[in-house]
């Protein structure tokens, strides 16, 4: 198990490192100049993967959480409605990235044009919501889980080594698991179909191109660019929220969480959100020419 740690340690590691390098180019692009709506929902993304890697992975947050003299009930409470709350920013941001690439690679002649105009304050207010909903649908997660009491009389789920969910009626359970399971398929759901569009807006794109040899293509190529990162993105999220997905309802519904099941789905968990940054940095031109500037203005310096 120390080996598999190992290997969770290390994939941490690198995904927030990554995440912090990209996170620190958002907020230089965001101060120094005019960002674009894309550029705003992907730094509130990354920042979501950071705090999802040092709380999802439950890696870090577990000795940050048990180095405090707190109640081991409030800790774990804590930790699992963190865990849920950046889950679902997760799932929510990624999807309105994609609905708002969407918007803007859209004909001017499409339905979806007319809010190309307003994206900006469309973004803010759209984070705003989807922070507060996040906020209180994963309220639940505080009243299923607790500190481990080691008492026999009741059937708990040890999950880490200090907390454990709590049993509940198998009714209220159900709801509870079709609830949260209808959120995220709706927004995996809208995040597929706005894919499907951008691929068909993109196909369509190539074959004009084709047939008219257009110069308007060289002038789409960012987006265009853009478009298939933001696309490999959601190929991505919905592998591994899948994945993740099966795991966990597999535990609830049978009520048996095995380490090393638990030890794939930290290491799944974390994949997204390490490879993300790494595919966005590979792709964004603008990173090597700020990197480049930033070079030469030291140069000048010294």
């Amino acid at each position: 198990m120390s080996s598999l740690e190992n290997i969770l340690y290390f994939q941490a590691g690198l995904g927030v490192l990554a995440n912090m390098f990209l996170l620190l180019f958002y907020i230089f692009i965001i101060v120094g100049h005019r960002p674009t709506p894309m550029d705003l929902i992907s730094c509130q993304l990354t920042i979501t993967h950071i705090m999802m890697i040092l709380t999802r992975g439950n890696i870090w947050l577990v000795d940050i959480f048990e180095s405090l003299n707190i109640e081991n009930d409030i800790k774990c409470k804590a930790m699992f409605y963190t865990s849920r709350v950046i889950r679902g920013l997760s799932i929510c941001i990624t999807c309105l990235l994609s609905v708002f690439q969407a918007i803007t690679i859209s004909p001017s002649t499409s339905l979806m044009a007319r809010f190309k105009h307003k994206l900006k304050r469309y973004v803010i207010n759209a984070l705003f919501y989807i922070w507060v909903f996040n906020l209180s649908a994963s309220s639940d997660a505080i009243l299923s889980v607790g500190g481990f009491t080691n008492v026999s009389e009741i059937k708990q789920v040890k999950i880490t080594k200090t907390c454990s969910l709590f049993p509940m009626n198998y009714i209220i359970r159900g709801l509870t698991f079709i609830l949260s399971s209808s959120r995220d398929v709706f927004f995996v759901g809208v995040m597929l179909n706005a894919s499907a569009y951008m691929v068909i807006i993109l196909h369509r794109h190539q074959r004009q191109h084709r047939n008219l040899h257009s110069i308007s293509h060289l002038r789409a190529s960012p987006e265009k660019k853009a478009t298939q990162t933001i696309l490999l993105l959601v190929v991505c999220f919905v592998t591994m929220y899948w994945v993740d997905f099966i795991i966990s309802s597999t535990s609830v519904l049978l009520w048996v969480y095995h380490p090393v099941s638990l030890t794939f789905q930290k290491f799944v968990t974390n994949a997204y959100p390490t490879i993300t940054p790494l595919v966005q940095i590979s792709s964004d031109k603008r990173i090597i020419k700020v990197l480049k500037n930033q070079q030469s203005k030291f140069h000048r310096i010294f």
